[in-house]
Formats: C-alpha cells, structure tokens, sequence
C-alpha cells in the first residue's frame, strides 16, 4: 500500500466519522430521539389549538415496551382531576419478559407531568370554552418518554368535509403545476 492510499482511505475514514457525527447532532437514527407512536385520527376529528410537550410518569416494564414500539394513542385522552393531568385510554402492552413487579396493566391511567402554571392554564381553558386535551404523540427525547398534549376543539362534519375538500384543492393545484413545469421543461 502506497503512502497516497493510506493517506486516503484515512481521508475517507474521517469523513465518515464527520458524516455520521453531523446526523447524530441532528437526531437520525437516534435511539434516544424518535416517535414511538402517533394518534394521526386526532387531526382529522379535532382542531388543534395549542400543543403542550410534558412528560409520562411509567412503571416496571412500560419504558421497554416503548422501546419496542408497542403503543397505542387511538382512543386517548386527557382529564383533568384533583389539579393533576391523567392520560386515560392509551395502550401500552405489557413487556413480554416482566413478571411480578414489572407487571402493570396495559390501560391503566397515567399520570402526565406538567407545571403548575401549565396545568392551571388548561384547567381554565378546558372548563371556560368546552375544550379536550388529546395526545398527537408519545416519543423519546434524550432517553426520556414525552407526550405530546394538544388543547383541542371537536370538529363537526362539515368542518371535516371542508378540509378534505382544501387538501384535494392543494394536491390538484399542486399536480397541474408540476404537469405545467413538466411541459414547460420539455418544451424549452
């Protein structure tokens, strides 16, 4: 082997090291960075008007079945009780190795973390306009389980139909633009 190929395949080895360095620092592939699940109905039956990121107090195996993937936000939702946030209806499945004390029920509730001053401000908010508060997501950040908690306000039908009807609108415009800059590219 010549000085020159060592010298680059040494070249080459750094840049791998500064390539995989740069996509740790944005989050890629990061076991400690990433969606575990997400509740896609609540934006179809809910406008979303404020989103709240708070964390999940879990017992015995539940953080190992996260890890897994193994939850579901489907029929979640939030309540307030006792000045304390609940998540109520999420599944997450039992981890198949726990036995006697990592043993917890699948949907049990689930207490979420938030400040004082955050729980106050949604307990008004929910009591005063008639709002709900629904989980979008639950992902890992940092090694930590957060939920994602949005105050939200119950569509009604026509409001669901009005949607589906601009996102057709937005991906039909969008087709005859990239069907003009197809026909424009070609012509030129």
């Amino acid at each position: 082997m010549t000085p020159r190929q060592s010298n680059y395949l040494t070249d080459a080895g750094i840049a791998a090291a500064v390539k995989n360095s740069k996509a740790a620092k944005k989050g890629k592939n990061d076991p400690n960075n990433r969606t575990i699940c997400q509740n896609k109905r609540a934006r179809h039956e809910y406008e979303i008007l404020q989103s709240f990121e708070c964390g999940i107090a879990l017992r015995g195996g539940e953080v190992k079945s996260l890890r897994e993937g193994r939850a579901n936000l489907q029929d979640a939702y939030a309540r307030i009780e006792g000045g304390e946030v609940w998540l109520l209806g999420a599944h997450i499945s039992e981890y198949v190795y726990a036995t006697g004390f990592g043993h917890v029920s699948a949907d049990r509730k689930r207490k979420l973390l938030l400040h004082r001053k955050q729980i106050d401000e949604l307990a008004g908010k929910v009591t005063q306009q008639s709002l709900t508060l629904i989980p979008l997501s639950l992902y890992f950040k940092d090694g930590i389980v957060k939920v994602d908690l949005a105050l939200a306000k119950g569509k009604r039908i026509y409001d669901k139909r009005k949607t589906l009807a601009e996102r057709e609108a937005n991906r039909e415009a969008e087709r005859a633009l990239r069907t003009y800059q197809k026909y424009r590219s070609n012509s030129a």
